[in-house]
């Protein structure tokens, strides 16, 4: 089993991939370790997908409910947390199984820490976005409760440097002031860490949709269906604390967003569905561009009836039955 590569069960939203990933738990002796940056969130099921309370029952799962929504959780934190917990599932006798659609994470995880987060295109265009709608000094006051220091320097217009500010703030969970600050002492610690992640190998399977427009069918099911089991009431309960606004990652996740700016009365809750809905068509779009970017995966059809049993094939291959 030491010798075995993680399995990495990854793929857009609603590709099913909880369904495979209990399937694999039913046939290995494996944990799993969860690579969302939602469903770390207390308080937050329905609009994550978390998995129900017998879903956890049947398997051990890790990285959920580690964070209050108040709380932040960057990448690097990630890592660290993941890289200790493969090492303690495998001193068990058991097999980690990494599964999970926040590509961010498996890319922290496989090839480290630079000092600061490269640029990312997809969340450009979406600041950008926001900028369009909110103006740019709204997002310089939303760095100001980021990163004070690096906003202090900057005028509320300077498009730019906004931009890149809160993007590392975004992809990294840090402050820019703060990454920069200690450069030095992150760069030492990512060298230990590059040298311990290296030590394993990581085998991809891909949850991918042969048809675009059937997976686009089963998110607006699903969001109908998180809606039917109390989406609203969910995100209600997390409006009313004072200590939550819109600058926070865990109201920003797909879903929250669109519920939080129907109760701030901004849009009705038929518009509020059509955004999230189409919000979370962008985020399986920027998932499956990552994907295929990759070298090296085992790609599964998500809509075909034997999917299943695919990923259990997958699996068996790779582990050696």
């Amino acid at each position: 089993m030491n010798v075995a590569p993680i399995i990495c069960l990854a793929g857009p939203t609603a590709a099913g991939k909880s369904a495979s990933t209990l399937a694999v738990a039913e046939r290995w002796p494996v944990e799993i370790i969860n690579v969302d940056s939602a469903t770390i969130y207390r308080g937050m099921d329905i609009g994550t997908a978390k998995p129900s309370p017998s879903e956890q029952a049947r398997v051990p799962q890790h990285m959920l409910d580690i964070r209050d929504p108040a709380q932040s959780y960057s990448a690097a934190e990630f890592r660290a947390d993941t890289l200790c917990l493969i090492d303690e599932i495998r001193a068990r006798g058991r097999m980690p199984l990494l599964a999970g659609g926040t590509m961010m994470y498996y890319k922290t995880l496989r090839d480290g820490l630079d000092d600061l987060p490269k640029a990312d295109p997809a969340l450009r265009a979406e600041l950008e976005a926001r900028a369009a709608e909110l103006g740019w000094p709204a997002l310089h006051a939303e760095l100001a409760e980021r990163d004070p220091i690096t906003a202090a320097r900057l005028a509320p217009n300077d498009s730019q440097r906004i931009q890149r500010a809160l993007e590392i703030c975004i992809l990294s969970g840090q402050s820019m002031s703060s990454l920069l600050q200690r450069a030095s002492e992150a760069k030492a610690e990512s060298v230990s860490q590059n040298a311990t992640a290296s030590s394993h190998r990581y085998l991809t399977i891909s949850l991918e949709p042969s048809d675009r427009a059937a997976l686009h069918a089963r998110i607006a099911q699903r969001f109908d269906a998180m809606l039917d089991a109390g989406l609203l009431d969910e995100v209600r309960t997390l409006h009313a604390r004072d200590d939550l606004h819109v600058g926070l990652p865990s109201v920003r996740c797909v879903g929250y967003r669109q519920m939080w700016s129907h109760l701030d009365g901004e849009i009705d809750l038929d518009t509020a569905r059509e955004q999230a809905i189409a919000a979370t068509r962008q985020l399986a779009k920027r998932q499956l561009t990552w994907l295929r970017a990759q070298p090296e995966r085992v790609i599964v059809d998500c809509l075909a009836g034997d999917a299943v049993g695919r990923v259990i094939d997958a699996v068996a291959d790779a582990v050696g039955g």
